[in-house]
């Protein structure tokens, strides 16, 4: 006879299958294969690559070079660095001149080896190298990813800001903040104003949380800022609701392979060289929920034309970010959204966001 526990958790798995059904998900359609997979890479656009270099407590799984070539090997059309020390848009410029015939961008995120809200920063990103193609709020060292950020100790998630006081005296006051109730302070207006004056350049919220990513979808609007990424850190925390609310304001939504793995229990040196400062993947919570069938349910409910799905994937304990993409994809595939959403969320959307075919066309 089975137990209870086994009951239950069989009750639990038809309840799922029956609300994702509801969703208008049909899991295991047919014709899935991994050549099909490998397809739906032609023409499709990473727009979160970390490919290093990192610190050497954190492996890379690839370098810029190696991510691009293996890119252009599966057929895609363009990546994305992201760096979380350095504006990638040198690391850009480089990759252009070795390996010709493939796009790659770069840009800058506003961590604090900036000092945070940096105008000056953003000038020269926009400049140097192959030019910023997005400016990003922050990723690891937002006050809001900062002030949480920590790892499992005694069966309790215990923020840094905890546990170490130094921490919290000098890496909290340098730290983003995105006003909720007030105008723009100079150096948030500077930036964005600078952002609005190149409409090739997308805003990217960074890890701020869904409040103030909220409130620079509104500031970019005010700016006339025409391209909005809402960053999977805040897109993970958002309801639906609050996905939709941001995604008729005109922003998409970004969800990424690398927020459901297997690794993101693991503290990891994710930004800072202090290696007490270790800290959980996304920084926030052990546990993985409900995982990329989650991710299928949102995009269903949300719309695939307001969503781009990226890997940002680089560490060694994962894939390559071509090799994470194609999964991304197949899990998807198994969860019943189709090759047309697919090909929204890694082809059209992102090259939108990119400003691709405009520039093909002599545009922004």
């Amino acid at each position: 006879m089975a137990s209870s526990s086994t009951r239950s958790g069989s009750s639990t798995r038809k309840e799922e299958i029956t609300l994702s059904a509801q969703k208008g998900l049909q899991f295991l359609p047919d014709g899935r294969s991994y050549g099909l997979t490998r397809k739906l890479l032609r023409g499709a656009i990473d727009i979160h690559v970390h490919a290093g270099p990192h610190l050497p407590s954190s492996p890379r799984r690839v370098d810029p070079f190696e991510a691009a070539r293996e890119a252009r090997d599966a057929g895609m059309r363009a990546i994305v660095y992201m760096d979380v020390f350095e504006m990638s848009t040198g690391t850009a410029w480089l990759v252009s001149r070795v390996i010709p015939g493939f796009v790659v961008f770069g840009g800058i995120i506003l961590n604090t080896v900036y000092g945070g809200m940096n105008p000056r920063a953003v000038r020269t990103a926009l400049y140097y190298g192959s030019g910023a193609k997005y400016v990003s709020f922050g990723a690891h060292s937002t006050y809001y990813q900062a002030s949480r950020e920590g790892r499992i100790i005694d069966g309790l998630l215990k923020p840094l800001s905890e546990l170490y006081p130094k921490f919290r005296e000098q890496e909290l006051p340098r730290a983003i903040r995105i006003p909720l109730d007030s105008d723009p302070g100079p150096d948030l207006d500077e930036i964005l104003t600078l952002i609005a004056e190149h409409p090739g350049v997308y805003l990217n919220t960074g890890h701020v949380s869904k409040e103030e990513a909220g409130r620079l979808v509104d500031l970019a609007r005010a700016y006339r800022i025409k391209k909005v990424l809402v960053a999977s850190s805040v897109t993970k925390e958002m309801s639906v609701a609050e996905q939709k609310a941001v995604a008729a304001k005109g922003a998409f939504l970004e969800h990424t392979l690398a927020a459901f793995t297997h690794t993101t229990p693991i503290p990891k040196t994710h930004y800072y060289v202090e290696k007490e400062y270790m800290s959980i993947d996304e920084g926030m919570q052990e546990g993985l929920g409900a995982g990329v069938r989650e991710v299928a349910e949102q995009i269903r409910d949300v719309g695939a034309e307001h969503c781009i799905i990226a890997t940002d994937l680089g560490v060694y304990t994962l894939p390559t970010p071509v090799e994470g993409l194609r999964e991304f994809v197949a899990c998807l595939l198994d969860l019943g959204i189709t090759e047309e959403e697919i090909g929204k969320m890694i082809v059209a959307n992102p090259a939108e966001l990119l400003s691709l075919d405009a520039d093909a066309e002599g545009g922004s």
